[in-house]
Order: C-alpha cells, then sequence, then structure tokens
C-alpha cells in the first residue's frame, strides 16, 4: 500500500482520508508485510487507490509477484487535435541514403 501511496504522491493522511479509515489504519497495513488479507478496510483502501489511477496486483498473471502499476485513469483522453500538432520540417524530409529503410 505504501508503494500505491508513493506513486500517488500521496501522504497517510491522503489515502484515509480518501479511504474513510484513520491514519493509524493505513501505517498499520502498510507495516504488514506479505499479501494484505481480505477485509473490508483493505478494500476500502484499495478502492481508494484503484479510483486514483494506481493498480494492485498480487500472484497470478503478472511476473515478479507483489506490485503496483500507475494506470491511466479512466476519465483520461487524449488530445487528437490535429490543427494544433506541431510538425517540424526536419522530420518531415527523407535525408536517409535510398534503400534505407525506416
Amino acid at each position: 500500500m505504501g508503494a500505491a501511496r508513493a506513486l500517488l504522491r500521496w501522504r497517510p493522511e491522503d489515502l484515509a482520508k480518501a479511504a474513510s479509515v484513520s491514519v493509524l489504519t493505513v501505517n498499520a497495513v502498510e507495516a504488514q508485510k506479505g499479501p494484505l488479507p481480505q477485509t473490508a478496510t483493505t478494500r476500502a483502501l484499495a478502492d481508494a487507490v484503484a479510483a486514483a489511477g494506481v493498480l494492485l496486483f498480487g500472484e497470478g498473471p503478472v511476473d515478479g509477484g507483489l506490485g503496483v502499476r500507475l494506470i491511466a485513469k479512466p476519465s483520461a483522453t487524449i488530445d487528437v487535435n490535429e490543427a494544433e500538432t506541431v510538425q517540424y520540417r526536419e522530420f518531415l524530409e527523407n535525408d536517409a541514403p535510398p534503400g534505407v529503410g525506416g
């Protein structure tokens, strides 16, 4: 849980507020080693970091065991406005010799 909090740049107080638990609870959960037990408290903490864009994963399809990964929020969008795309002339001209792929 500490790694997830670090990815978000949250203090224990921020996670406690987002999960509606106490700071002491956050500290106690972060002090645990290994997989977290499946409780209402750990689910609230996991839901809070997931809502903020962090994926928690355990043993299974992800190699390497327990971990966290920063993911895009479902509300994130990619700006594809071509009218505002910057094109630099030197990248538009082919300056490679004939026969060179790329």
